[in-house]
Order: C-alpha cells, then sequence, then structure tokens
C-alpha cells in the first residue's frame, strides 16, 4: 500500500450558505475523482474527530471552547465575514483535523503507508491560534505537525503551501518553532495580505514567494525551485505535509494565477523527491482552496495521481 485517503461524509454537511464559495460541491468534486479510474483503488478510511486536546496544542484553548460553544442548534452564526459555522458543522470541522492526526498516524505507523491524501472542508490554513478568518475555523495542517511532534516524537515537520492565498495561519504556528519549517507560494499582494518575501520567520524557517497577478507556470516553478525546493532541502524534515490548495488554477475565480493541472503534479513530483531523500518518503497532503469545480477536479487530479507513483 502506498497512497491512503481520508475522508467522511460529514464534510458534506457543513454548510456556508447559497453562493459561497466554499460550499458542499467542492467535496463532491472531490470525491467524484477519487471514485474514478485508478483512484477507486485507493483505500479510503472514515477521518476520525479531533480531540479538544489535539486543537489546543496549537489554537489558544478558550477559542476551541468559544468555536464549539458557537455552532448553532439551527441556521448559521458567523465567525468573520467570511467563516461560517451551521447547525451541522461541528462533525466536519473536527474532522478536517482528526483526518490529518490520522493520517500522521498511517505514515509513521507499520502498515507501508507512504503517503496521504486527506479530503476534508473546511480549509484550515488561514486559522490563526486564536481567530477563524478566511473559510477556516481550525488549522487543520498545523494540529496534524503538532500532533506528529507529541504523539510521534517527530523533531521536524515541514509545511509546502502552494495555495494562491498565503496561509498566514499556519505561519503564525510556525514562526516561533525552530524544528518547524513553512513556506508558500501565492498571489500577493493579496488576501489575506500576509507573506511578503521579507517574512522570515523568528529562526529562518518560513520561506514566502509571493507571486505577481496573472504569473504562469514559468514563475512558480522558478520559486519552487531557487527558493523553497533548496530551503526544505536543508531544513531536512522528518516529514513533509503539503497544503494543497489549487485555487491557483486559470480557471479559479477567486485569484489571478494561471497555473495548470500539470504544474500541480510538477510541484507533487518535486516534493516527494525531497521527502524520499529525507523523510523516507512520509507525506501527508491536506486539501486547501479550490474555488473552480473544473479547476479542483484536474489539479487534484494530479495531485494524487503523483501520490500514487510512490
Amino acid at each position: 500500500m502506498t497512497t491512503l485517503i481520508f475522508t467522511h461524509p460529514d464534510f458534506r454537511l457543513h454548510d456556508t450558505g447559497m453562493g459561497h464559495p466554499e460550499c458542499p460541491a467542492r467535496i463532491d468534486t472531490v470525491w467524484d475523482v477519487l471514485g474514478s479510474g485508478d483512484f477507486r483503488q485507493l483505500e479510503q478510511r472514515e477521518a476520525p474527530e479531533a480531540t479538544v486536546e489535539q486543537l489546543a496544542a496549537v489554537h489558544k484553548r478558550p477559542y476551541v471552547d468559544a468555536v464549539l460553544d458557537a455552532v448553532p442548534s439551527h441556521g448559521r452564526v458567523h465567525l468573520d465575514a467570511d467563516t461560517v459555522l451551521s447547525s451541522t458543522s461541528r462533525s466536519a470541522i473536527l474532522r478536517a483535523s482528526g483526518a490529518v492526526c490520522a493520517a500522521v498516524d498511517a505514515v509513521l505507523g507499520d502498515e507501508g503507508i507512504d503517503n496521504v491524501f486527506c479530503a476534508v472542508r473546511p480549509c484550515g490554513h488561514h486559522a490563526e491560534p486564536a481567530r477563524a478568518m478566511g473559510f477556516c475555523v481550525f488549522n487543520n495542517i498545523a494540529v496534524g505537525a503538532e500532533h506528529a511532534r507529541r504523539k510521534h516524537g517527530v523533531k521536524k515537520v515541514a509545511i509546502v503551501d502552494f495555495d494562491v492565498h498565503h496561509g498566514n495561519g499556519t505561519q503564525a504556528m510556525v514562526e516561533d518553532e525552530p524544528d518547524l519549517f513553512f513556506a508558500s507560494t501565492h498571489e500577493w499582494p493579496f488576501y489575506p495580505g500576509t507573506g511578503a518575501r521579507e517574512e522570515r520567520g523568528n529562526h529562518d524557517n518560513v520561506v514566502n514567494v509571493p507571486l505577481a497577478a496573472f504569473t504562469g507556470s514559468g514563475e512558480f516553478r522558478r520559486g519552487m525551485k531557487d527558493f523553497v525546493l533548496p530551503a526544505v532541502e536543508a531544513f531536512a524534515p522528518d516529514l513533509l505535509m503539503i497544503s494543497a490548495g489549487f485555487d491557483a488554477h486559470r480557471r479559479d475565480p477567486l485569484a489571478h494565477i494561471n497555473l495548470e493541472a500539470e504544474d500541480f503534479a510538477w510541484a507533487t513530483r518535486e516534493l516527494m523527491a525531497v521527502a524520499r531523500r529525507h523523510c523516507g518518503g512520509k507525506i501527508v497532503s491536506v486539501l486547501e482552496g479550490g474555488y473552480s469545480m473544473d479547476g479542483l477536479a484536474e489539479s487534484l487530479a494530479a495531485h494524487v495521481r503523483e501520490l500514487m507513483a510512490a
């Protein structure tokens, strides 16, 4: 066995309301891809709920409690202008982080699993220690990274984020930790306003590659080759994690970067090569953004197909 999928039917129940970009159709699209062709051979496991203790390892405990208390008995509430909780959101927000913890357990266990893709929603990389934003409630990938350190004794974890929006929340959780590393390629200037090249972390453990609007494949690949990949190589992680946002695809309605599915495949191959050299190929990939259903389907298929080639 090489590639495993974690997901759950409850991800569809996170109801953000009519017209919201982070909608249930996104996970339907993901499931359609994973249920087709060669992807059908992949084992899919149900994502468990993260515990409050797992969440509070990276989020402030009062914030975790406040979010869970804020889940309404009916209708919806807004945690910020873009981030919504519905009466059916509790399971989804807990399982989105729980999936990543379970994925970490799987790749670091003895089942022979090389990598895991977490097909989850809502996304997580904008969520800060005590703040929801940008569709994100809990920072799924950061929760998983800390779980790797606390449960499995993993010393060095690298997170690479190629979502079109800067992962401000993940950076905030990494920048003070010398044994964590974060790299991001993203449109800039753009939401959420962070991610300037000068933001290097407090231990030189952050690499930001801002990309101008209408950047294409060449600039993206140069940024990866010149900055991200050498930095991950030098960090020499014991576990590599990917914030796999596909909203830099040229069809995406929320951004202005013009990547193709093959760019995500290429980035995945390059990251897998680094992982083979430093951590036995162990990768946990976590779905972030992607709001064109066609772009999401194409990019996801390209990404997972490369993971399967491990």
